[in-house]
């Protein structure tokens, strides 16, 4: 086994960091990604995965993902629920990976509704 440098020990530290600065800073914008069983089996990790590799790719340093459980319509999973800072929360169903890259662009980067996916605005309840 290689010894471990100074240089490999900074890289593996930044990368922690950068990984927990995702999933429990504060930030412009907050997806939550609902990962109930039913999430799960639908499909949320690779939806989450999906949104963790865009901030990764982009450098994105303002949105944290973070997970919930089943949000209670488990015939629309894979769901996540946007946030951004001073505007109501926006949950988005049916989710795969083409649609989450998407809402990554337009919603996240543009502060635009993909209205195509929306389940609603503001509230928990069906619109």
């Amino acid at each position: 086994m290689a010894k471990l440098k100074i240089e490999d020990l900074d890289k593996i530290a930044e990368d922690v960091k950068r990984k927990m600065n995702i999933r429990e800073g504060a930030g412009r914008v907050k997806i939550t990604v609902h990962m109930g069983t039913c999430g799960i089996a639908a499909g949320a990790r690779n939806v989450m995965n999906t949104f963790l590799n865009l901030i990764a790719q982009n450098d994105v340093k303002d949105v944290i993902v973070t997970t919930s459980g089943c949000a209670g319509l488990c015939s629309r999973e894979p769901m996540a629920t946007l946030e951004l800072l001073g505007q109501a929360p926006v949950k988005y169903a049916d989710l795969n990976e083409e649609r989450a890259k998407k809402i990554f662009e337009e919603h996240v980067m543009k502060g635009k509704f993909v209205e195509e996916c929306v389940l609603s605005v503001g509230s928990e309840r069906i619109q």
